[in-house]
């Protein structure tokens, strides 16, 4: 896990090679709080431990997973923090993904049928409120209406206190659009592949995208499970010194 082999501190050269990290990135890693501070010896020189060699690598895992600004955040957090806050927020990530890829395979589904109900239901059953619906996107009500501005999705019902409601094909349709959107495709596209959905290749297009997407979550899952144990120690060091004694 890092650290000589006789327990004597680790120099930042012998950080760099644990990691994989130049020496540079060591230095602005620690700048930047994603490692614990580490003491000095009675020579003014830095003491890294293996605790700092299991953080890079943590971090490795969770610039994959959630992104390098997201990781940096995280731990540096975690440093400031409790052990409790640092095993939450560590959990916090691993939900996120499986909430994005429960959202794009409903996504996926929805493409089947969208059009299957184009008046949402004559009843006004099954529908969702413009909140209902954003809560479970995980976006915000003005996001939809943005969408809605923007002619990608459109309420199938108003009431006469101008109340939406989102039938099954709209929240069909606002499915693909979070996905699309969430896989990094701007309004013009998201558009033009929603217009083509009524031809087969519009549709194969966007389960082409859709499929890319969960592609690109299963690979961000698989970094974040690679970087566990490391994120394991991470969380039970958290709050304890690093010790040693070393150089620069």
């Amino acid at each position: 896990m890092g650290g000589s082999a006789n327990g004597r501190p680790l120099r930042t050269a012998d950080v760099a090679r644990e990691s994989g990290y130049s020496v540079q990135q060591v230095r602005d890693l620690e700048r930047l709080e994603v490692l614990p501070p580490a003491p000095r010896a009675g020579n003014g020189y830095r003491a890294y431990g293996p605790v700092h060699v299991r953080a890079l690598r943590a971090y490795r895992g969770l610039a994959g997973a959630a992104g390098p600004v997201e990781a940096r955040r995280l731990l540096a957090a975690a440093w400031a923090g409790t052990a409790e806050e640092a095993a939450a927020a560590v959990g916090a990530v691993h939900v996120r993904l499986a909430r994005e890829r429960a959202e794009a395979l409903r996504a996926r589904e929805a493409l089947a049928s969208v059009r299957a109900e184009p008046d949402g239901g004559a009843d006004g059953r099954d529908t969702m409120t413009i909140t209902e619906l954003a809560g479970a996107l995980g976006v915000r009500p003005s996001t939809l209406r943005f969408w809605e501005e923007e002619g990608l999705v459109a309420p199938e019902r108003v009431t006469s206190l101008r109340a939406r409601r989102y039938g099954p094909a709209a929240v069909g349709a606002a499915r693909i659009v979070a996905a699309l959107r969430a896989a990094g495709h701007g309004v013009p596209e998201v558009r033009e592949i929603l217009a083509a959905l009524d031809g087969a290749e519009g549709v194969a297009r966007a389960r082409r995208v859709l499929d890319g997407r969960l592609e690109r979550i299963a690979a961000r899952s698989v970094a974040l499970l690679r970087a566990g144990a490391d994120l394991a120690e991470v969380v039970d060091a958290v709050g304890a010194p690093p010790g040693g004694g070393g150089e620069r």
